[in-house]
């Protein structure tokens, strides 16, 4: 059963997330956890003894969350969905990742509040860390729909030989719902090829899979960032599917990320695989 993992901190992001999962559910038959992480402060050990924490506070607060979660399962999944929910006393990075492999989820959905670089640099960002280092895919959401569609997929790439694993990925996603995919390929000033060119190049990665409900799409622009963005705007793409390397620390600012970049700057959901 195809297992999704829903990262709820109760902001409107997580929410739309939740939405999200709900509607992703109500298309295909899965499992969906729902996934509260508190984390507490450095040295905190034992809630009740020698801290700040006292037993009957931590039950009630514990009470609290157990309530909005299920509020919040009432809210978006109907009663023949199977929902499950977790809370955990963890550190939000470790502990999403943690529990996506004990329960073997094939599919992270999570909402980002996009920060700035600065801020990136200072205090990192939990949704940037699981997409650069989820080995499951991650999908991003920023905005509230009410109803997705997953009509039309974009899968954006340089489409060397090392994204075909991921591109099988991506397809076997897709084809639970008999999605159409634009297969888009960005030139820039500074790396620019002829289309007819990109296209066979295409074509060659293709060749060896199924994807007979596609187009093929070579699109210019100032930098790959605004060529994704502006192509998903212009066919009302429903998903932006990328690969990512996994890039941290220091290396992601001098070799920059489009994975990290969209995650911030682009307002239709992503989904992303690691290569």
């Amino acid at each position: 059963m195809f297992k999704i993992l829903v990262p709820i901190d109760f902001s409107n992001k997580s929410e739309f997330a939740a939405k999200m999962a709900a509607q992703i559910g109500k298309k295909t038959v899965c499992g969906i956890y729902l996934l509260h992480l508190v984390e507490l402060p450095s040295g905190i050990v034992d809630m009740g003894a020698g801290s700040n924490f006292s037993i009957p506070e931590s039950m009630m607060y514990l009470r609290k969350v157990k309530e909005k979660i299920l509020e919040l399962k009432a809210r978006f999944f109907d009663e023949k969905q199977i929902v499950k929910y977790a809370i955990k006393f963890q550190n939000p990075y470790e502990g999403i990742d943690k529990y996506a492999k004990k329960n073997k989820a094939d599919l992270i959905v999570m909402g980002s509040q996009g920060i700035s670089d600065f801020e990136e640099m200072i205090i990192g960002s939990n949704t940037e860390k699981i997409v650069r280092s989820s080995d499951i895919p991650v999908i991003v959401v920023k905005t509230d729909s009410d109803k997705f569609k997953f009509k039309n997929l974009v899968f954006a790439s340089n489409f060397k030989e090392e994204n075909k694993v991921v591109f099988g990925k991506f397809l076997n996603f897709a084809k639970q719902f008999n999605s159409k995919i634009h297969l888009l390929k960005v030139n820039t000033i500074g790396k620019f090829e002829s289309s007819s060119v990109t296209k066979e190049k295409i074509k060659e990665f293709i060749k060896d899979f199924d994807v007979s409900k596609s187009t093929i799409n070579v699109y210019n622009d100032t930098s790959v960032v605004k060529g994704i963005i502006n192509f998903g705007r212009e066919i009302d793409a429903d998903l932006i599917a990328l690969s990512t390397h996994g890039r941290s620390g220091l290396s992601n600012l001098f070799n920059g990320s489009i994975t990290k970049s969209l995650s911030k700057n682009v307002l239709r959901p992503i989904i992303t695989f690691k290569l």
